[in-house]
């Protein structure tokens, strides 16, 4: 069975109070890059996968989106998405990201932000979107990035005083499940390479036109000096390609 921590009463409850739970898109550390890499939404089909709370849903239908489909395996996250979208042209879809199966030339855009180290195989999430996004459309995404996910804690390594002393970077190469400790419970993720994000892009036929390692937003580095601390390791990859059949 695949996992949904998202719908346990008390880790949504945690989630729910984070910054980029309360505050949207402006409360989430990557978004000042992700926006400048989305393309045109005017006219479009839009999938986003992984929708959550439906942000990138209602932001697709604000910038011009023909219609979205949002697709999440949670219950309770779809049901603060659907509270919050009065917008007819967005439907929310309770599924597996790895159990999509729309027909050909469904949509123009594919868009996904921190979902994909949630799943095991991203060849196969790629042969999925390119069997539904028409020729030439957009496939954009971001995902925590390998140098946060390799060593599986997810943490700092701390003096005795709890001073950060480095980030720890170990077994990158091997691929595959890490279990690490978010608000308080365990999760599993799967950690991949930049070279399978890449490469698998590759293969299944798309064109990368972006590749960035999003530095913190520096509104955030003014709100509080802890965030300095985001400026020595990169925690996400957000890359943009165009379909090519």
């Amino acid at each position: 069975m695949k996992q949904n921590k998202y719908d346990d009463a008390n880790f949504f409850k945690q989630y729910s109070q984070m910054q980029r739970s309360v505050e949207g898109l402006k409360g989430a550390g990557e978004w000042h890059v992700l926006r400048t890499m989305l393309p045109d939404f005017k006219g479009k089909r839009v999938l986003d996968l992984g929708c959550g709370f439906g942000w990138h849903c209602r932001y697709a239908i604000e910038q011009g989106a023909k219609s979205v489909i949002g697709v999440d395996i949670s219950e309770k996250m779809l049901a603060e998405a659907r509270k919050h979208t009065p917008d007819t042209t967005v439907e929310y879809i309770c599924s597996a990201v790895e159990d999509i199966d729309f027909s050909a030339d469904s949509f123009d855009i594919v868009i996904s932000s921190l979902a994909f180290h949630y799943i095991e195989s991203f060849d196969d999430i790629c042969s999925k979107i390119k069997a539904c996004l028409v020729n030439g459309g957009d496939f954009v995404f971001s995902v925590e990035h390998p140098i946060f996910t390799s060593y599986g804690t997810q943490d700092w390594y701390y003096d005795e005083s709890g001073n950060r002393l480095h980030w720890p970077v170990d077994n990158y190469f091997m691929e595959g499940l890490r279990k690490t400790n978010f608000l308080g419970e365990e999760v599993a993720k799967y950690h991949k390479t930049v070279t399978t994000y890449v490469n698998g892009l590759i293969k299944a036929g798309f064109q990368i036109t972006g590749l960035i390692e999003p530095e913190v937003d520096p509104r955030f580095l003014e709100m509080n000096e802890e965030m300095k601390n985001e400026l020595r390791r990169p925690m996400f990859l957000i890359i943009s390609a165009k379909n090519s059949k």
